[in-house]
């Protein structure tokens, strides 16, 4: 009776009615060229030509040349069906009804902060370099830096999961949320149960996820269940089974924030995974940064914009701004920098931010990603540095969630251990962590990967420090990382299998479509 309502549950989910949908679509489909086969020289004929513009569209438009490589080869190699497949699948395509729709976010962004290069400029004074960086971030992702503000390195999901419900129980005002992973399970539940009571203490909840994100995590709908328990909650991008490229861009942030007096973000997902209570490709490994002060504005500010958008509102963002409760203490935490990234502004913040950090580090950079599927700028930059004597270190997984993408991932190593970077995999398992630290000054803890879709698809989220204490907690944490990696060598790397090899040089030129 069991195995029967599991085989229903199964037979019912939604991800057998979406394969079903799109396998009918690719019937149709191939049942329609069949049916005109007399027509097939014409049908061939306009298909080649087809793929000659998607080609000439790729090289021409502003897209990463590793990513028009990665399109350009499968549309030549095909080119019956190439451009076709793009024209569904391709790049970063939303309706200009969509993006325009969007350009809300960047407006209610802007409108949100008072021009103040005040801040930049005491920084300035102290390091010119750190001083560029925050200006970046601010002039192309419109968020600032803030000295009144506190942070603190959260090295667990373990420890994420006990302060953020130790501070949603705090919670008088209103409580954000936007994941881009929420499963049922115990982490979830436990969250819920706190939600549920501050509804009835009148407290505004709002819950944003991915629909793709939680395509198995979450039941069909699950939305208008939140609803009626009074949980306000939108879904991202819902998945609809047809062709298109529109499951390209997800929102792939992972923010709370509580009364905009703290906010969280990193690499952690609200299941049970990432705080061990499940065991997934080993023990898994991630991180967060809890920020309070004046700079949780910024993901109120990420989060509320997000919330407009989804909603077709235009609130008035300044009745969820609370006044900071720290003392007006210059430099008492050093200067934080929240951020965001967007795939339709045509600008990589995230990228450019970790490039400026690897190309200005003196004396060392350490670094924590899942995937290390990395374009030539990237690599150029990380070999760089290491041959010009910075201690340049990374550090991914040993067990892989997806097999392919580690095989990018390690077939990246040999070029850079043989330029002086240092490469450990987590030996008890997946390291989810998005982190970068660099001569005790820098750091980054974030929801960027080193992988195209963070880089230039996915909606993301970091938080720039400087001169915080928190940095030299991430650095320790690096170490404590280390002692648990298996350190990888150039002898090991060229005593792989040849069919190994092989696969990953393969895979790597499709790597900017992963």
């Amino acid at each position: 009776m069991k195995n029967v309502k599991y085989f229903r549950k199964f037979i019912f989910h939604r991800i057998v009615f979406s394969v079903l949908a799109l396998a009918l679509q690719l019937f149709i489909l191939i049942a329609a060229i069949i049916e005109f086969r007399n027509y097939f020289t014409l049908f061939y004929g306009s298909n080649i030509v087809l793929s000659l513009i998607v080609v000439l569209i790729i090289i021409n438009n502003k897209t990463n040349p590793a990513y028009k490589i990665g399109w350009i080869i499968p549309v030549l190699i095909f080119p019956i069906f190439g451009g076709l497949f793009y024209i569904f699948f391709g790049g970063n395509k939303l309706s200009k009804r969509t993006k325009n729709k969007m350009s809300l976010i960047e407006y209610k962004t802007v409108e949100s902060f008072s021009p103040n290069s005040q801040i930049i400029d005491e920084i300035a004074l102290q390091n010119e370099n750190a001083a560029n960086q925050a200006r970046y971030i601010h002039n192309y992702s419109f968020y600032p830096v803030y000295y009144n503000s506190y942070s603190e390195y959260l090295p667990t999901g373990e420890l994420k999961f006990e302060k953020l419900k130790e501070e949603l129980l705090k919670a008088e005002h209103y409580i954000f949320l936007e994941y881009f992973i929420v499963a049922e399970g115990e982490m979830w539940n436990s969250i819920l149960d706190i939600l549920v009571e501050k509804v009835r203490q009148g407290v505004d909840v709002r819950v944003i996820y991915d629909d793709f994100g939680c395509l198995i995590t979450l039941p069909y709908r699950y939305d208008k269940k939140l609803e009626k328990l009074g949980i306000k909650c939108r879904i991202f991008n819902p998945l609809v089974p047809i062709l298109s490229s529109k499951l390209n861009n997800r929102d792939h942030r992972k923010i709370a924030v509580i009364d905009g007096k703290v906010g969280f973000t990193g690499g952690i997902n609200l299941a049970d995974e990432y705080i061990n209570k499940i065991e997934r490709f080993g023990h898994w490994k991630d991180t967060a940064i809890m920020i309070k002060g004046e700079a949780v504005w910024s993901l109120s500010v990420m989060f509320l914009s997000m919330w407009d958008y989804l909603s077709g509102i235009n609130e008035d963002f300044s009745r969820f701004k609370i006044e900071s409760d720290i003392k007006q203490q210059k430099n008492s935490d050093g200067y934080i920098q929240p951020f965001a990234d967007s795939p339709l502004d045509g600008e990589p913040v995230g990228e450019t931010v970790y490039l400026n950090l690897i190309y200005k580090a003196k004396r060392y950079i350490y670094i924590t990603t899942p995937y290390l599927i990395i374009n030539n700028e990237m690599l150029t930059a990380l070999t760089s540095a290491a041959k010009a004597g910075v201690d340049v270190r990374i550090i991914t997984p040993h067990i892989a969630d997806k097999w392919y993408v580690h095989a990018v991932t390690r077939s990246n190593y040999k070029v850079l251990v043989e330029s002086g970077v240092k490469i450990y995999e987590y030996a008890p398992g997946f390291i989810h962590a998005k982190t970068l630290v660099a001569d005790d000054e820098y750091g980054i803890v974030g929801t960027i990967n080193m992988d195209y879709r963070s880089l230039y698809l996915h909606f993301e989220c970091g938080v720039w420090m400087y001169k915080t204490t928190s940095i030299l907690d991430l650095k320790e944490d690096f170490y404590e990382i280390t002692r648990m990696c298996k350190y990888i060598t150039l002898e090991e790397i060229r005593s792989m299998k040849w069919y190994n090899k092989i696969i990953g040089s393969v895979l790597r030129v499709f790597a900017p479509l992963m």
